[in-house]
This record gives structure tokens, sequence and C-alpha cells, in this order.
């Protein structure tokens, strides 16, 4: 079986794993230590698995800003939509779509403290 995994670029590792752990209930399942502080991590939600990392402008490895024109969207399939909606909220995450019940589909749309766009919903 393929998967993808997506490894979202960030200008501060260690803030951003906090961020997922606290707004997302994620888990750090590894921790990569690279020189000048920085981190690559494995991270989980409900068992989906992606990878957070500080920058590295020396390969192109850059995160988003307010004047990029990132095309890539997360979507987070969960029954516990609401609340880690509401939890990325209150730990700085801005709305961008609130909750709201779209045909078979709870969804809302928020860009996290590092320039990512989720989406966060589940089908009814």
């Amino acid at each position: 079986m393929a998967t993808v995994k997506p490894f979202l670029t960030v200008a501060n590792g260690r803030k951003a794993v906090e961020f997922y752990i606290a707004a997302f209930g994620a888990i750090e399942t590894k921790r990569f230590e690279m020189s000048d502080n920085k981190i690559s991590s494995v991270i989980e939600i409900d068992k989906a698995e992606f990878y957070v990392g500080d920058e590295e402008p020396n390969n192109g490895n850059l995160s988003p800003d307010e004047k990029s024109r990132n095309s890539v969207r997360m979507i987070l399939n969960t029954k516990k939509a609401d609340k880690i909606f509401e939890k990325a909220l209150a730990n700085g995450a801005t709305e961008l779509c609130p909750m709201t019940t779209e045909e078979d589909w709870r969804i809302g749309k928020l860009k996290d403290p590092f320039g990512h766009i989720w989406e966060i919903g589940y089908k009814l």
C-alpha cells in the first residue's frame, strides 16, 4: 500500500511541534536534532503521520509566508474536528472558514501560526 506523508517546513520547528501537540492532540513519535538548534520530527494525529521540520534555505526548504502562493492544503479527516478546530484557534491558528456542515461534510478551515492551511472535518 502506498502512502503520502506531508512534510511541513516551518520557521521554528520546536514551537511548531508544541503547537500541533496542544492544538491537534498530536503525538511526536520521533525527533531528529540538527545543527543550530533545528529539528525534524515525525508527528501523528489519530495515527495519521506527517513530518515537521525547520527551514533549510541551503536545500530550498522554506516555510510559507504571507506573500507565498502555497497551493498545498492539509486535510485532517477526524471525528474530533470541532474540538481540534477550537483548540487550534485557542493556540494561535487563524480561522479562514468556521466549522460548518456542507452537504455530507462537517468542515472548517484555518491557517496555523506557521502559514500552513488546514481543512479539518469528517464525512457525516
